[in-house]
């Protein structure tokens, strides 16, 4: 199996989508000429992310310009590329999802994740933010077969929910990737807390990628991207500033991690398989 260099971009995003969209490319050859062969953008990484914009920039995920762009950006890069997510206006439903699409060396669409949990929060005095006001969520998990081996997707507020996680490490992957934008709230709260416990749960990689932070903008991202290893242990973090970090995801590591400290056992699958076992 060959070796995975990981790397995230974290992109300063504008209200220009072609600017966006050039600048993704900038990054993703940077990342790829410094050995990267699995780069990943952030969620909303192509326009400002908010619920007014949502119906502004959507596009197909079939044949949009940015799709198009990011089939061309990992065509050149030569590299697998988890586009972050993009506005997605799908004709045959009217719907606006938030959507990722993953590409393979050769430029290939090979996966789409539309956001399962959508982002509806109302802290007293501090944020509320209603994705649902004009996203519809998806219907289904994500798991992608790459060189390196199988990789589940998420996007940002799928990352609170353990279920998406402990499914694709059963299901064989050795990582899950979240592009996301937590906010000046629940940055500070969770964003690196939550990297970690589905990481420590599951054993495997986990990894998530911000938008840089603008202060002029009307959402403020927390940034931080940030990869976790199989032990909880944060492997690689940055600010909030726009920038890559980079990883070698040695699943070796991962396997004598949980040879050292199994959670997989049997009598754990034979206990949770029966639920009439669990006592009140």
């Amino acid at each position: 199996m060959k070796p995975c260099r990981l790397a995230l971009v974290q992109l300063a995003v504008t209200a220009d989508k072609d600017a966006n969209l050039a600048n993704a490319r900038t990054h993703v050859l940077e990342a790829a000429s410094n050995g990267a062969n699995l780069i990943v953008l952030p969620e909303c990484f192509n326009s400002p992310y908010g619920t007014k914009f949502f119906p502004e920039y959507a596009e197909s995920a079939k044949d949009g310009p940015s799709v198009k762009a990011l089939s061309a950006m990992a065509k050149e890069a030569k590299a697998y590329l988890i586009g972050g997510s993009i506005p997605e206006h799908d004709p045959t439903d009217d719907n606006i999802y938030n959507t990722c699409t993953v590409y393979n060396p050769e430029g290939e669409k090979i996966a789409t994740h539309r956001k399962v949990h959508l982002f509806d929060i109302d802290v007293p005095g501090k944020i509320r933010f209603q994705e649902s006001e004009t996203l519809t969520a998806g219907n289904h998990l994500t798991h992608v077969d790459t060189d390196f081996g199988k990789i589940g997707v998420g996007i940002c507020y799928d990352i609170r929910f353990p279920e998406p996680a402990m499914i694709a490490a059963r299901q064989g992957c050795f990582a899950m990737i979240y592009p996301g934008a937590f906010n000046m709230t629940t940055g500070p709260l969770h964003w690196e807390l939550l990297q970690r416990a589905r990481a420590v749960d599951n054993q495997i990689f986990v990894a998530a990628c911000s938008p840089a932070r603008d202060l002029d903008a009307s959402y403020h991202a927390w940034g931080h991207s940030t990869i976790v290893g199989p032990a909880g242990d944060v492997l690689q973090t940055m600010e909030e500033k726009q920038g890559i970090i980079y990883a070698d995801l040695d699943q070796t590591m991962m396997t004598e991690f949980r040879q050292s400290i199994p959670l997989t056992t049997q009598r754990r699958f034979d206990l949770y398989a029966d639920v009439s076992k669990v006592k009140p």
